[in-house]
């Protein structure tokens, strides 16, 4: 039996279908990865729009969609087995309020394990985890252009891939 591999594009349609069009504005964003899907829509900015109007905006949604939100991830999550997460945008105003922090296993040796109590040592962290992901923050942030190369790269290879022939993928 193969398994159907869905591509971003199809994840997105599939819940463009899903959401009543009068929710957003703007096409949604779709980010995934194994384990979660991030649904990103964008609001209708308040006439009077500063960031306090764009920000309550963001959570009068929040609380007015809840239950059909629910709803929407409950099927998604059984199509996917991966978590839904919910933002939404309101001018520049961005606000994510179902997020899921996965818990990930890596080892280190002395001198990376340093770094990390530095920066806990000096405050920039809580924890080592916290660090760490201080850590991954930092290499997005400012390693921006690189990052998007390779997420470029991958996408090649997908498509490369998924021009090749059929395989039981079960």
């Amino acid at each position: 039996m193969t398994t159907k591999i869905w591509t971003k594009d199809e994840v997105a349609s599939w819940f463009g279908g899903q959401i009543p069009d009068e929710w957003f504005v703007e096409p949604l964003r779709v980010l995934l990865d194994r384990e979660e899907i991030l649904v990103t829509g964008s609001l209708s900015v308040p006439r009077d729009a500063d960031e306090v109007a764009e920000a309550s905006r963001i959570d009068a949604f929040r609380e007015e969609t809840r239950d059909a939100r629910i709803r929407i991830a409950e099927r998604a999550e059984s199509t996917w087995g991966r978590k839904v997460s919910w933002a939404a945008t309101c001018g520049a105003t961005e606000k994510a309020f179902t997020t899921a922090a996965v818990p990930v296993m890596t080892r280190l040796r002395m001198d990376e394990r340093a770094v990390l109590d530095t920066l806990i040592g000096a405050g920039v962290a809580r924890s080592r985890s916290d660090a760490l992901g201080w850590c991954v923050r930092m290499v997005a942030r400012h390693e921006e252009e690189w990052i998007a190369k390779l997420r470029e790269a991958i996408r090649d290879v997908e498509a490369i891939r998924n021009e090749g022939p059929a395989t039981d993928r079960s």
